[in-house]
């Protein structure tokens, strides 16, 4: 789509404008004085500061939505084919894109920053987001969740350099033309789109072939499936592990979040960025919303979290984190399983993934893009989840979760709430949010 005269569009329909990634965006056509407006199919805070911004949202997606005079209309890759008003707008002429391929346009001219892996992209893009605000390098940047610094998941900058975090599913980074990229690790995920590990591994080969001439990658040269896609890669490699240090002042907890620190510490070395304006950007760095993100105090005074994880990898490490810090707490995870193909192919490992826990409680699975064909459910990884040795149980509403959390926590108790659905509703219930 880079054929797209980016320049002669005015006027930006944005289906689905709700979302992280699509608010982010409509942020950034403000940013480049495009009249943006969309649709969406509810209301929400995310909704109502982009209003407060001056853009039209209507919350009823019709085909009526479309009107003569729009130069391009923005959809989310899962959004069906059949979306009455994708299909008016293909009617109409009208040029559509996906959220990457729209994303592409819009920051390829940059110097660009892209973040790429199974996990901490969003971490790692805000802290870089911070570093290089605190060095007063001015970006502009696009962040898969809202910086806790400032509540916005979009910083419009005016110098050279954007920094974005880049979706691997269904390859959609491959919209981007990266200077710098950053891969954080590679995992099997998202696999109801890749065949197994080996074709997400090819993705991240074919983008790590896609960084422009004289630019960089940062990433654990260590991890074997990294490795495999860098392979016959000919830009400079950089070993982020060099820049890893178990001494750094932080407050993001976990020595996942030291990692996530590497990579960020790692780029801004590459950028001359001052190494105290690094230090105290990641000294200073408070986290984004839904990464072990503090929700407030229940009624029995139990502390309550919330937090994104939805692999195995990611709840390991974040209630491995929780047990470290929160030293002779009892741990409640809340988990909200996301998608019947991740929860079914990676079975085992979310089995085991709760080891830090002391209690686990599950909703239904979060079906998001598919449908049930009853192959599995909450009640057979808890099933799981007590083979393991630990107390595990399955509730069918998020009332029926938070009744249960009152009625076994107590000061002494942790709270997180985990997943990709809106399982954080749970958390707000608890506090009263």
């Amino acid at each position: 789509m880079s054929e797209l005269d980016f320049s002669a569009v005015q006027r930006v329909h944005m289906i689905g404008i709700g979302g992280i990634g699509m608010s982010a965006l409509a942020r950034l056509f403000l940013h480049e004085k495009k009249i943006v407006q969309g649709s969406d199919r509810s209301r929400s805070l995310i909704t109502e500061k982009l209003e407060e911004l001056g853009v039209r949202v209507v919350y009823e997606q019709v085909a009526e939505n479309i009107e003569d005079g729009i130069d391009l209309v923005v959809y989310t890759a899962a959004m069906p084919e059949t979306h009455p008003e994708l299909m008016a707008a293909r009617a109409k002429g009208i040029t559509t894109m996906t959220y990457f391929e729209a994303l592409g346009v819009c920051v390829n001219p940059y110097y660009l920053i892209a973040v790429a892996g199974t996990h901490g992209k969003t971490t790692t893009t805000a802290m870089l987001t911070d570093i290089f605000e605190r060095d007063g390098k001015d970006p502009t940047a696009v962040i898969g969740s809202l910086r806790a610094s400032t509540g916005s998941n979009f910083r419009a900058g005016k110098s050279k350099y954007a920094i974005v975090e880049a979706c691997e599913f269904g390859r959609h980074f491959l919209s981007l033309r990266p200077h710098v990229l950053v891969i954080t690790n590679i995992e099997a995920d998202h696999l109801d789109y890749y065949k197994d590990v080996d074709d997400v591994i090819s993705a991240f080969h074919e983008f790590a072939l896609q960084v422009e001439e004289g630019g960089y990658i940062v990433a654990d040269t260590s991890d074997a499936r990294v490795a495999m896609a860098l392979r016959g890669v000919e830009c400079t490699v950089i070993d982020a592990r060099t820049f890893l240090d178990l001494a750094r002042p932080m407050k993001a907890i976990g020595m996942h979040n030291r990692v996530n620190a590497s990579r960020a510490a790692a780029v801004a070395h590459e950028e001359k960025i001052d190494e105290s304006a690094t230090a105290a950007a990641l000294a200073d760095f408070a986290g984004t919303w839904r990464r072990f993100e503090y929700k407030g105090v229940a009624a029995t005074g139990a502390a309550v979290y919330d937090d994104y994880a939805h692999h195995p990898t990611e709840i390991r490490a974040t209630l491995t984190a929780a047990k470290e810090h929160f030293t002779g707490k009892k741990i409640f995870a809340v988990f909200h399983p996301h998608l019947y193909s991740r929860t079914k192919l990676l079975f085992d490992e979310f089995a085991h993934a709760f080891a830090a826990a002391d209690e686990v409680i599950l909703a239904p699975i979060y079906a998001a893009r598919e449908a049930d064909d009853g192959s599995i459910t909450s009640e057979m990884l808890a099933e799981a989840i007590r083979k393991t040795g630990k107390h595990a149980v399955t509730l069918q509403t998020f009332d029926a979760i938070a009744e249960l959390l009152l009625e076994r926590s107590d000061a002494d108790t942790v709270i997180i709430t985990m997943g990709a659905g809106d399982i954080f509703k749970v958390a707000d219930i608890l506090t009263k949010k």
